[in-house]
């Protein structure tokens, strides 16, 4: 959303608004070259061989419908369960979830004006209602990123502009509906990544299989109540400390110790 002399825009100029047009239409020709064909040759090889075929076979009509006839992207439609189950063996681009990041000069994005920034929400709000807008500056955090933590905050104060990184990892996690957690030793501390609901047996098993084979339950209190508490023994004393079994869904903000039986050599306590 700013021009520069140095970047060839392939439009022969810039205008976010049309390239954003230009760009869902061309994720809808996409979904509708790979559905066409897939069709036909379903008709042909697999539903006239097999009939319990038939409902899948409705289901990929109705996909069409809206992909070529409607027009429309497939996440603005309502699907019950078995259309989901169909579309997810598909992958299809208009299916995922989309957020929208406006690339601004470092000039504009310090000083938080930009000509196409009301057109663009207008054109989101209008297509895509309630979608995530994040403005943020390409140019920017290429200069942060290899800033020290002091050099940056200097820095960050010095221009009253803030890097838009960790705001957009967190906002792809959730339209993902991804979420992560970490395991801290002397040594290294490292993020694993679930599916939001996934269960505690399943996030051990993140971190090694044996610990997802050998699990026996999960003994969990809240970062949150740690931090003000100050100690696992306070947070215990207050109650906040409870054991889960193989059903209990991983949250944010959960410390959690998961027990297991010994296996490969592993045994004892994974906290």
């Amino acid at each position: 959303a700013f021009d520069d002399d140095d970047v060839t825009h392939v439009e022969g100029e810039v205008e976010p608004v049309r390239d954003l047009a230009i760009i869902n239409e061309e994720l809808r020709l996409k979904d509708e070259a790979y559905l066409l064909p897939f069709i036909e040759k379903f008709e042909k090889n697999v539903l006239r061989s097999d009939k319990k075929a038939k409902p899948e076979y409705d289901i990929l009509l109705k996909i069409k419908s809206v992909l070529c006839e409607d027009k429309k992207h497939l996440r603005f439609q309502e699907w019950n369960a078995n259309e989901i189950e169909v579309l997810n063996k598909h992958l299809f681009l208009t299916a995922k979830p989309v957020i929208y990041l406006v690339n601004l000069s470092e000039k504009d994005f310090i000083r938080k004006k930009n000509k196409w920034l009301v057109k663009i929400k207008e054109a989101v709000e209008q297509s895509d209602p309630g979608a995530l807008i994040v403005p943020f500056s390409a140019a920017f955090e290429n200069k942060v990123i290899d800033m020290s933590p002091e050099e940056k905050k200097a820095f960050e104060e010095e221009t009253k502009a803030n890097s838009q990184l960790e705001k957009i990892i967190v906002a792809g996690y959730k339209a993902l509906q991804l979420q992560y957690f970490f395991t801290c030793g002397p040594d290294e501390v490292k993020a694993w990544t679930i599916q939001a609901g996934t269960k505690a047996p399943q996030a051990a098993g993140r971190i090694h299989t044996d610990f997802e084979k050998g699990f026996i339950m999960a003994e969990v209190m809240k970062y949150k109540d740690f931090h003000e508490l100050g100690s696992e023994a306070a947070v215990k004393a207050a109650g906040g400390y409870r054991q889960q079994g193989k059903t209990y869904v991983v949250e944010d903000g959960d410390i959690i110790y998961f027990k297991f039986n010994a296996g490969a050599g592993l045994s004892g306590k994974k906290k």
